[in-house]
């Protein structure tokens, strides 16, 4: 009996441990998930899980219910109300002197009254109708900041992309020229003990060593925070890795369009149609303004139950009804005197709107000269980075024979060695420049969505 308890508590903890050893595999799995994203697929998970675009998309719902509540101002507004209380008797002095000549009448004392009201708008001096206007307008701006904070974020998934992708680039730069001095280290290192180097060739050697791993540390540690933020910005849970696929293609290079191409592009980007919304709703707003000087019109009704009769006296102890339909018309006289100011008010801010909508114009007219002519420049240096990426190799093989010979210092090898580091990472460094500056190209003239 003994015997078979041990067994039974035995077979249960060996349970208990297995399930407990398959929870941590599939744990340490899931913590070491790698989610590999190309550049299309990281814009396409940015734009549908970035907060900053959703909450662009709450914006336009948000505009979108206060056209319907502006709508509703042409409602009639309904109210009923309900009165209960209880009075005193009414009490008079009829004689001469203060409180003299006390007469008191019995009066009924307790007061029911339940009625409603209702108020529709008729004319209003066309306020309602530009309120709903400035709605739709408001409406159209978060719909234009919307697509703008799509595109902005695209941009900067781009940006961190290429990147990251750059920096993986000069890490495998780097991988590769660690090998080669190390294995220069070792031909130094045998060549001090033949007597033919000195001590200080091989510490020279040491330290361009030294130099390379610790730029190849800070780069890899560089990669992990531009990983991170692509992370969050495509909205990767915390527990998945993350990698780019440097396998994918980038090539967005085709060909650079004249400048008017780009310019009549970028009169109608984002930034241009919201200023041009912006200026809309300032003359619709002086319209609003303008309303004060109108009259306003409004049908009324109300109706009612009241208890006891006061409109006898004494008071009849009967409920009565009492409605009444009609209406009403209002002039406000002092606007006459009293609106001046915000109609001179409303006409600067219009013309406030149109100078910035000019400030504007000439930013982006700035901006895209300046993206054009650096586009054009990157594109330029295709040639010259080619070229000086030969001369590098055939430098660094000439030094690199002679130092092997004993012709020349290591401190000629070390220059030609980082002259040929250099070279390669220009060619990739250009490449990936001329990529993002034909994104950033894209964006200021507003058709980044139409590549």
């Amino acid at each position: 009996m003994f015997l078979k308890t041990t067994n039974s508590k035995e077979d249960c903890f060996l349970k208990k441990l297995v399930l407990f050893l398959i929870l941590l595999a599939f744990t340490s799995l899931q913590a070491q998930e790698v989610h590999s994203v190309s550049l299309q697929e990281a814009l396409k998970l940015a734009k549908e899980n970035n907060k900053k675009v959703l909450q662009s998309q709450l914006e336009i719902t948000l505009a979108e219910q206060n056209i319907k509540e502006r709508k509703e101002l042409r409602l009639p507004d309904v109210e009923l109300n309900g009165m209960y209380s209880r009075i005193t008797n009414i009490t008079e002095f009829k004689g001469n002197g203060f409180l003299n000549g006390k007469e008191v009448t019995k009066a009924i004392p307790e007061i029911y009254e339940v009625n409603s009201t209702f108020k529709m708008p008729i004319y209003v001096g066309n306020k309602i109708n530009n309120a709903i206007k400035i709605a739709n307008q408001e409406n159209e701006i978060a719909k234009i900041k919307s697509e703008k904070t799509e595109n902005d974020i695209e941009l900067e998934v781009v940006a961190n992309y290429l990147a990251i992708y750059k920096m993986m680039e000069l890490q495998k730069i780097f991988e590769e020229n660690i090998k080669e001095e190390k294995s220069r280290l070792k031909e130094v290192q045998s060549l001090q003990k033949h007597g033919t180097v000195t001590k200080n060739e091989v510490i020279r050697a040491e330290l361009q060593l030294s130099d390379r791993e610790l730029n190849a540390l800070t780069n890899s540690k560089n990669i992990k925070i531009a990983l991170h933020d692509l992370k969050t910005l495509i909205q990767i849970p915390e527990n998945e890795e993350i990698a780019i696929d440097t396998t994918a293609n980038l090539d967005k290079l085709n060909g650079l369009d004249p400048y008017d191409f780009y310019m009549d592009k970028a009169l109608q980007n984002e930034e241009m149609r919201i200023a041009s919304q912006e200026l809309n709703i300032k003359k619709t707003e002086l319209q609003l303004v303008k309303g004060n000087y109108l009259p306003t019109v409004n049908f009324f009704g109300n109706y009612g139950f009241y208890y006891p009769n006061y409109k006898f006296f004494p008071p009849n102890p009967y409920l009565y009804t009492l409605g009444q339909v009609g209406i009403e018309a209002r002039f406000d006289i002092s606007a006459l005197y009293k609106n001046k100011t915000k109609i001179e008010q409303a006409n600067k801010k219009i013309e406030w709107q149109q100078m910035q909508s000019e400030i504007i114009k000439d930013e982006i007219q700035d901006k895209l000269y300046k993206e054009h002519t650096q586009y054009q420049e990157i594109l330029e240096k295709f040639v010259v980075v080619d070229k000086a990426l030969d001369l590098a190799n055939e430098n660094y093989r000439i030094v690199k024979l002679k130092y092997l010979n004993q012709l020349v210092l290591i401190t000629e090898m070390v220059d030609a060695d980082n002259a040929l580091l250099q070279a390669k990472y220009n060619k990739i460094s250009t490449h990936l420049d001329a990529v993002l500056k034909h994104y950033e190209l894209l964006h200021t003239a507003g058709i980044l969505t139409q590549s």
